[in-house]
């Protein structure tokens, strides 16, 4: 090899090892700069873990928080949110009665048809109509909305969760932790109101909220203040508690036989547990002559 050639090679091996004078602040720089444009994970912040009365082996559905959360449905998101896999008699399962059912069902007007003349119609709702949609088609619920259409309720507790990562996904499943829905749909509803860091950049007509998972900011203003909804049983009339009723609400919409299913694992768990102790005994038994 000639001299200059080694001289080249010494050098381009000194660039890419970084030995090259100042190197080490290039490499540094360059790493500050990487981190300053790094493509932010979303949600900017995490939600907290809130105790739910459906949460782990023994949950079971805290029937008054959920007529709350009906209650905040119907007098807030019902405005823009559909429910269209939910039928009004489901609500039974909330304590109400078919006369209280009947009567909450006529207080919305569903399309129904087509008549003799082969036009659709109107009428109030019956207990066997599911909860209609504020809106005539996907479209006009865009058009109302930013652009975008506002998601159906029915599964959106189960939709709608954060990664919890590794490893603590698999504490989960010793744990049971199921309720990310609804402690993601807490954290956005009374996640407004902060200021936006000087680093983002947020889109007119959007509303930064560090818990949204699709970005640093949503096209839905803040849809809940205190006071907005009158609760009749003394409960809190604060933000915090709209949010955490409706979306109890909301987790029971998507798994409405949970607690049954909690209940019956039980059961099944401890038939187990007494069927393996008889058959270990049954073996001690039969073997106890049979010499090892």
């Amino acid at each position: 090899m000639a001299p200059a050639e080694g001289a080249d090679a010494a050098a381009a091996s000194d660039v890419r090892e970084g030995k090259t004078e100042g190197g080490h602040e290039e490499a540094a720089d360059h790493g500050a700069a990487a981190g300053e444009h790094a493509t932010p994970h979303y949600p900017l912040k995490k939600p907290e873990l809130l105790n739910w009365s459906f949460a782990g082996p023994f949950g079971h559905w805290d029937v008054a928080q959920l007529q709350r959360g009906l209650q905040v449905y119907k007098e807030v998101c019902s405005a823009c949110h559909s429910m269209n896999l939910v039928s009004f008699r489901n609500l039974e399962a909330l304590g109400y009665n078919e006369a209280q059912i009947k009567t909450f069902a006529a207080e919305y007007q569903v399309q129904d048809g087509p008549n003799a003349e082969g036009e659709m119609f109107e009428r109030a709702g019956i207990p066997t109509d599911r909860f209609p949609s504020p809106f005539a088609n996907p479209e006009a619920a865009a058009a109302a909305n930013n652009g975008a259409a506002p998601p159906d309720f029915s599964l959106i507790a189960k939709a709608r969760a954060v990664e919890r990562g590794f490893p603590t996904f698999v504490f989960d499943i010793f744990t049971q932790y199921a309720e990310g829905g609804p402690d993601y749909i807490h954290a956005l509803l009374t996640g407004y109101g902060e200021e936006p860091p000087a680093e983002i950049t947020i889109q007119e007509g959007t509303h930064y909220n560090p818990y949204y998972i699709g970005g640093p900011a949503l096209a839905m203003a803040q849809p809940i203040s205190d006071g907005q909804v009158t609760y009749s049983d003394g409960a809190p009339q604060t933000v915090d508690q709209y949010s955490r009723d409706v979306s109890a609400f909301l987790m029971w919409a998507a798994e409405p036989h949970l607690a049954e299913r909690k209940a019956t694992g039980m059961v099944a768990f401890v038939f187990l547990v007494v069927f393996a102790g008889l058959l270990y005994a049954v073996k001690r038994r039969v073997y106890a002559g049979v010499p090892h």
